[in-house]
């Protein structure tokens, strides 16, 4: 299943995903944000499962936001995935 979304309270302006019948993550795009971070939370993610993942990044924030490219990696795979 590939899911893609426009998070919001980020730099990032979109993140597109793609977990497999077990709910691994196999593949996972950033456009826009931080390139160096987003390239290395991509690294971590793939190959892990995907609820691991969203109870990992919950609740991370990014400088003086509430929210984060991780967090809202982790909201969209409980409002998705079940």
């Amino acid at each position: 299943m590939k899911i893609t979304f426009k998070p919001s309270g980020v730099c990032c302006r979109e993140i597109s995903f793609e977990v497999d019948d077990n709910n691994i993550i196999t593949n996972i795009d950033f456009t826009g944000g931080c390139p160096g971070n987003l390239l290395g939370l991509k690294s971590l993610v793939i190959g892990q499962n995907a609820h691991d993942v969203a109870n990992k990044l919950a609740n991370i924030p990014c400088g003086g936001k509430v929210t984060s490219c991780p967090d809202q990696l982790s909201k969209v795979i409980n409002e998705n995935l079940k």
